[in-house]
């Protein structure tokens, strides 16, 4: 099977999105869903952005993004995980995806950079 980011960062997405509808909606859940959601449909916006990019320059940039929105989505994930204690596991399983995005995306930037 062909590695394919841009169809790992899409399900990612669908992933946050299946699971937030899963939460209450609350006072406190409310803005937290809001920026997780906003983080984890970013990294596959940003993404495939990046494979369109005019330049080598655009395209270091966009997986830059894809990286802060990867590790951005790790720290909803956390403050979630703390407001609804009963989804802490799912919480998990998500965090760890999202860090292995971090990871890859800091890899290619790194590439990039020589």
């Amino acid at each position: 099977m062909d590695y394919d980011l841009e169809e790992r960062t899409a399900k990612f997405g669908e992933d946050v999105i299946d699971f937030v509808k899963l939460l209450e909606r609350n006072e406190i859940n409310k803005p937290l869903i809001n920026q997780l959601i906003r983080s984890s449909t970013s990294i596959g916006a940003n993404y495939m952005e990046a494979n369109q990019a005019s330049s080598k320059k655009d395209f270091k940039n966009k997986i830059r993004i894809c990286q802060k929105e990867a590790n951005e989505t790790k720290h909803w994930l956390r403050m979630i995980a703390k407001a609804n204690n009963e989804k802490e596991n799912e919480c998990r399983k998500l965090w760890k995806e999202s860090h292995e995005l971090t990871l890859i995306f800091a890899k290619i930037s790194k590439t990039c950079r020589k």
